[in-house]
């Protein structure tokens, strides 16, 4: 008599978009399903902190961020005559 508990069903084999090699496709795998383990693995970042900014800076990023508002407002909502 065949049981359902005796065979195990083996998990979906599939080819790395990266490097081509086949892998197994299990549920605690990181990363991206079309990827292999050693492709999924995340790069090291050079650098994750943002520069240093002084108040003259902040100041002229926060007017040009206010002016590109502005104009995408205006664009958007203006009245055509």
């Amino acid at each position: 008599m065949w049981l359902y508990h005796d065979s195990a069903m083996g998990f979906p084999v599939r080819v790395c978009t990266v490097c081509s090699e086949e892998f197994e496709l299990r549920p605690d795998k990181p990363g991206f399903a079309n990827r292999c383990p050693a492709c999924s693995e995340p790069e090291p970042a050079a650098s994750t902190t943002k520069p240093d900014m002084d108040a003259d800076e902040r100041k002229a990023l926060m007017e040009a961020n206010e002016a590109r508002r502005r104009a995408m407002r205006d664009l958007l909502y203006r009245k055509d005559s």
